[in-house]
């Protein structure tokens, strides 16, 4: 009922027209979720209420949006920079002259609107086809199912499927159920579900941050490295992902295996972002750096009253008092990466979302909306049960002080005194 008063009250204050469509779709769905859960049997209650929720709040709604070609302007943004990769060879336009006009992604989002330049706009399945919110929802889930899944399938063992008296694949697979359905409850959710619908531009990154850090937490350093390079060349506010993941990667696995991780995430961002930096370096940074950050030569739409943006707005000394308040967090999380690395996947979530949050809050413009990363950072891994570390009894987690440390001085050796035994005589078998 709460989703559904949230939902309710998009067609009501909200100025965007799929805010409202989204809004009166969804609304309807959470109510039949609701009476789903009273209706149906208690062994189907949980899981019926959220398909219906899916249904409604996710399928529906999305599909309405698709067709009728109503979206956010990140959908324009990202499908436009798609086509002017495959045409320019650069998501960037060298002169633009107004907001829609600016592409602040990295050129990895591009990838995304590709689909838009190939199948173009003529009928409603070649809109739907080159939808990019499509695209970027199926990369998501496609992340979600890769980080969950396999750590629910090892835990019905599944290398025992088909011996005697093991259960089998079917049985392992309706095992992975139950922790699978937590995690489409949160995609139900407003959370997941409103953006998804209307734009879906931070879905893959968030989906890619997980999936690094779950790769990372199973000791794959190469796999969790791709993940990575993909997740920064889509937005840099994905890098601070590589610092966690490294220093999981260092507390968990050793240096080498960090040290591969770091190279690969380097060398695939480079991989795919250099191309275009060097194509059109000035629009970039213009664009993907100055924009975003109140520094372009058009003022960021991104206009949120959190304490960055409030001291943006007192001057040029209250940008740079920001800036120096975001350096500080920045610096503070990275110590605490050296000094308490984090041990699990779930930690290390965690950890990327604290410094994410306080990137947000205190940086010179930013949006109520991106909080919504950290926030999924924080509920994907504990709706998913990826694996903890185990932890130390609480006498163990104190801190170390000199006080309580216990010197043992070294025993003196005093070797054994040597005693010669007589051999005993040697016993011959008459013959």
């Amino acid at each position: 009922m709460l989703a559904a008063g949230w939902a309710g009250a998009f067609p009501v204050v909200s100025g965007l027209g799929p805010h409202r469509s989204w809004g009166l779709c969804a609304a309807v769905g959470y109510l039949a979720a609701a009476v789903a859960v009273l209706v149906l049997p208690r062994r189907w209650a949980r899981g019926g209420s959220v398909a219906v929720a899916l249904l409604g709040a996710v399928l529906v709604p999305l599909f309405v949006l698709v067709v009728g070609g109503q979206g956010q302007s990140e959908v324009a943004v990202i499908e436009r920079s798609g086509e002017l990769l495959l045409r320019d060879g650069t998501p960037y336009l060298a002169e633009p002259r107004t907001v829609a006009e600016y592409t602040p992604y990295l050129p990895g989002m591009a990838l995304f609107g590709l689909p838009r330049a190939l199948f173009g706009t003529d009928g409603w399945p070649a809109r739907v086809a080159g939808d990019a919110r499509l695209w970027c929802a199926a990369a998501f889930l496609g992340c979600l199912a890769a980080a969950v899944l396999p750590t629910r399938l090892r835990r019905g063992r599944p290398g025992q499927l088909g011996r005697p008296g093991r259960p089998g694949r079917a049985a392992t697979v309706t095992a992975a159920l139950p922790g699978v359905l937590p995690v489409a409850a949160l995609v139900a959710s407003p959370v997941v579900a409103l953006p998804l619908c209307v734009s879906g531009v931070d879905l893959p990154l968030t989906g890619l941050c997980v999936l690094a850090l779950a790769l990372a937490g199973r000791a794959r350093p190469t796999a969790a490295g791709w993940a990575l390079a993909l997740a920064c060349a889509l937005k840099w506010t994905a890098w601070p992902a590589v610092a966690v993941a490294v220093a999981l990667l260092a507390a968990t696995g050793g240096r080498r295996a960090a040290l591969r991780a770091a190279v690969t995430a380097a060398a695939g961002t480079a991989a795919l972002v250099l191309p275009s930096a060097l194509r059109s370096p000035g629009p970039l940074l213009q664009q993907v750096f100055a924009f975003p950050t109140g520094r372009g030569d058009l003022p960021t739409p991104a206009s949120s009253p959190l304490p960055g943006r409030l001291l943006a707005d007192l001057g040029p000394a209250g940008w740079y008092a920001a800036l120096a308040l975001l350096l500080l967090a920045g610096a503070a999380v990275a110590l605490s990466l050296v000094r308490r690395p984090p041990l699990d996947t779930r930690a290390a979530a965690d950890r990327l979302a604290l410094g994410l949050a306080l990137a947000f809050l205190l940086a010179p413009a930013g949006r109520f909306g991106y909080l919504a990363l950290p926030a999924l950072l924080l509920l994907l891994p504990r709706l998913a049960h990826l694996p903890r570390a185990p932890r130390p009894p609480l006498l163990l987690r104190l801190p170390r002080l000199p006080l309580l440390r216990r010197t043992h001085a070294p025993r003196p050796h005093t070797p054994r005194p040597h005693t010669s035994r007589p051999h005993a005589p040697q016993v011959v078998p008459a013959p």
